[in-house]
């Protein structure tokens, strides 16, 4: 499925599970689909499951917006207290549209508990409240953090097998009627052996071919450039690497401490979501990575420079990037917004120290290049993640790997091909709808959100309309509506283009009396 089809069907209001492989644009369709929400006036509740891919995207954790915080299950009065607590209710009850990236990470029991929440806040027993959800995510990816205290492995097994490890074996998932849309483009690796062997783990089909491939590109620790980032899969590895490396060059340090202001909980929060550390140290030959995007200024997540100076007059560090470019790095915020206000914001230097980072936290990232040691693999999906980081062959250095590191689950791998299926059904079935039927089926779903349909669509829709067609019978499914101020506007607007009341009728979906009503009321009519 491509990305515009995709789109398609979001706008339609269906409940969606977007996937498909790293690279393949999820995020993209996501920021597409976001703005065009928002182009008509709707704001939808953009989360994650984890704070990472919350920043990454400008939202908050699911847990947070939910209310369920770190609880693994929810009885009856945990479910009152969230439900009667306001500001939940606040961010929860408008919502018409609610978005969850990085599913692969929610457990079953999560992702039941965040319907519960949302059935009992709007006081509907329709999925997750009537909302529309749309679940982001690759299972391949990395999966859900198993917290509960337990070490004896057959208990874990009998855990997993009663509550299930991945959000699509819950009972909420499969109510929800999920669209699967499964992306098949690929816009961050071009090279075709590294596509042939990424496919090969997706599929579970890694040979001896891929294994050449791999092995060829396997570096000795010490031949590796400093200048090349490293990816580990534990902590310790990676503070390792940057503090002491960082201690070799002779330099000046300078110092950049974060800012923040709003409430203790939520700064934290941000604190630990945060790519950029609270107390940044650089020197002038430091290798960085930028940690967010600016489009404008020409750096991207994932963009590696080196400190080439710090400027004299404000202290910022000028970046010298991978194509020559010198860029002055400058604070940027992270905040957490509620209802178009800021509640809480950490502002610091878009930078971290990028000789090593874990593999958790390159999820997300495309890099040119990257230095992996994939000895100490531990979880299923792990390396895939790793892999699929770099863009091409050429631009990946192992250092090591272990027999888990080509391995994807084998549960996920047989729910990948059903959806495939689905999705190649839903491109079928939705590919036999009229341009009409889709725009008439947009139209509704954006009323039900409360928005308003754009200007040039309704412009369009009636100029098409034939001859005659103030005599064609409609619904009229708004006669009864009131209007709203955006409303209002649109009325003017449409009607200062010469739009005679008959076709405003059409635009609207209202009686010609209403329009005339509504006219003669806005003063646009004599009475």
């Amino acid at each position: 499925m491509t990305q515009q089809q995709a789109l398609n069907i979001l706008k339609m209001g269906h409940n969606v599970f977007l996937t498909g492989s790293p690279g393949s644009g999820k995020t993209h369709t996501i920021n597409e689909y976001v703005d065009y929400l928002r182009s008509c006036g709707i704001e939808p509740a953009i989360t994650a499951s984890t704070g990472i891919s919350a920043t990454h995207i400008g939202g908050l954790t699911i847990h947070s917006w939910s209310g369920i915080g770190i609880k693994n299950s929810l009885d009856a009065r945990d479910l009152k207290k969230i439900a009667t607590t306001k500001y939940i209710v606040k961010r929860v009850k408008p919502a018409k549209v609610l978005i969850i990236d990085e599913v692969s990470m929610l457990s079953p029991q999560t992702f039941s508990m965040i319907d519960k929440v949302c059935k009992e806040i709007k006081e509907n027993t329709e999925p997750f409240g009537g909302l529309q959800i749309v679940v982001v995510g690759d299972f391949f990816q990395l999966p859900p953090i198993v917290k509960k205290q337990i070490h004896d492995e057959a208990q874990m097994t009998l855990l997993e097998e009663s509550f299930g490890r991945f959000a699509y074996e819950s009972l909420a998932w499969q109510k929800a009627n999920l669209i699967v849309c499964y992306l098949t483009e690929q816009h961050r690796q071009d090279d075709a052996n590294f596509l042939d062997l990424l496919s090969a783990i997706r599929r579970n089909e890694f040979n001896d071919t891929h294994l050449a491939h791999i092995n060829a590109r396997k570096v000795n620790h010490d031949a590796v450039l400093q200048s090349t980032p490293k990816l580990f899969s534990h902590n310790v590895d990676v503070d390792r690497v940057n503090s002491g490396i960082l201690d070799k060059i002779n330099s000046e340090t300078r110092e950049f401490p974060m800012a923040y202001q709003g409430p203790e909980p939520l700064v934290a929060f941000l604190k630990k979501s945060c790519l950029s550390p609270e107390n940044l140290c650089l020197k002038v030959g430091a290798f960085v990575m930028f940690t967010k995007n600016n489009q404008k200024e020409g750096f991207v997540n994932g963009t590696l420079g080196t400190v080439e100076a710090f400027d004299k007059n404000t202290n910022e560090p000028v970046i010298k990037i991978r194509n020559g470019r010198n860029i002055k790095a400058q604070v940027m915020d992270w905040t957490i917004e509620e209802n178009g206000k800021v509640r809480a914001r950490i502002t610091q230097l878009p930078l971290r120290l990028a000789w090593a980072i874990t593999v958790h936290k390159s999820q997300g990232m495309s890099l040119d290049e990257a230095v992996m040691d994939l000895s100490q693999v531990f979880e299923f999906g792990q390396g895939y993640v790793a892999l699929s980081r770099v863009r091409r062959l050429s631009g990946l250095h192992l250092i090591g790997f272990n027999e888990n590191a080509f391995k994807v689950h084998p549960e996920v791998l047989k729910k990948d091909g059903e959806f495939q299926s689905e999705s190649e059904q839903a491109v079928f079935t939705f590919g036999n709808i009229s341009k009409n039927e889709f725009k008439r089926m947009n139209e509704v779903f954006i009323q039900f959100c409360g928005g308003k349909i754009m200007l040039e669509n309704v412009i369009e829709r009636v100029s098409k309309a034939p001859k005659g067609f103030e005599q064609i019978r409609t619904t009229h499914t708004n006669a009864y509506l009131p209007w709203n101020k955006d409303q209002d506007i649109e009325l003017k607007e449409l009607f200062t283009k010469d739009l005679n009341i008959a076709e405003l009728a059409v635009a609207f979906n209202r009686t010609r009396g209403s329009i005339n009503s509504r006219l003669k009321k806005l003063g646009l009519l004599e009475n």
